[in-house]
């Protein structure tokens, strides 16, 4: 595979960013003009990192660039920061990382890279932080996307959000979620804006217009496992179909995500 280090200006981002993107190679019987004129628009993957991560984790963690090489399948990694993949007008000169991945990086992608902008072309997954933020692009912009794999997060019901629950994506208390209801505008701003998967998909699951979806976690996993179940009943409630991932021994790890990553591109048919 061809590994792209592309620095460049955003808008959205305020900021110069490096985003890292996987192309395939030529095969060794090539001929370069004929390979690099072909105009062949491939198949891509949005992947995201999690917390505490950037755009060069998963080729420095896992074997994307190996799973992507036999799949003939571009990869676009963008760089998000502890952004929640949302938006946050108000932090330095803004920093809009939700509308940065539709509304920038992925026409940046389209215009400029030999990659499909049809929507049964395009896939997303990420882990952990980055599972947020693939489901909450999926459901959010359905029509974007064939698939999406959410790695080790699940959506949670924010009816129950409140001081010391005991689960830290639903306990107000907690510094982060104090910045992120902050930032939305209070807790009832927060529960109706687009950060409410679990609403989103209760909307839209009888309709017929989510994406395929995948959930994958490991079942030691001490952060999600929990809510990761009561999702996945949840579902079984409302009759969303989805492909559940999950293996034991596993906690919150690159072995497991490396793993989980190798049945997303099962999943979605690559």
């Amino acid at each position: 595979m061809s590994l792209l280090k592309i620095n460049f200006p955003s808008k959205y981002l305020a900021n110069n960013h490096e985003v890292e993107i996987v192309l395939p190679n030529m095969p060794e019987d090539g001929e370069p003009e004929a390979f690099y004129r072909s105009g062949k628009k491939y198949k891509v993957l949005w992947l995201l990192h999690g917390t505490h991560g950037d755009q060069s984790d998963w080729v420095r963690k896992s074997n994307i660039e190996l799973y992507a090489e036999e799949k003939d399948l571009a990869v676009v990694m963008p760089p998000a920061l502890n952004s929640n993949y949302s938006n946050w007008e108000h932090t330095m000169l803004g920093y809009r990382m939700f509308d940065y991945l539709t509304k920038e990086l992925m026409p940046f992608v389209y215009g400029w890279l030999p990659v499909s902008d049809k929507r049964e072309d395009n896939f997303i997954s990420g882990l952990s932080m980055g599972g947020r933020g693939a489901i909450k692009y999926a459901v959010n912009h359905p029509e974007l996307f064939a698939a999406a794999a959410v790695l080790s997060a699940a959506p949670v019901d924010m009816a129950e959000m409140r001081p010391g629950h005991p689960a830290f994506q639903l306990d107000t208390d907690t510094y982060r979620m104090r910045n992120t209801l902050l930032n939305a505008g209070g807790l009832k701003a927060f529960r109706n804006s687009n950060e409410n998967v679990w609403a989103i998909i209760d909307k839209l699951a009888p309709t017929g217009k989510l994406p395929r979806l995948m959930f994958a976690c490991g079942e030691e996993d001490p952060l999600i496992y929990e809510n990761f179940k009561r999702f996945r009943k949840h579902c079984d409630e409302i009759g969303l179909k989805a492909h559940w991932f999950t293996r034991p021994g596993y906690a919150h790890e690159w072995r497991f995500w490396d793993l989980a990553i190798q049945e997303a591109l099962t999943f979605f048919g690559l």
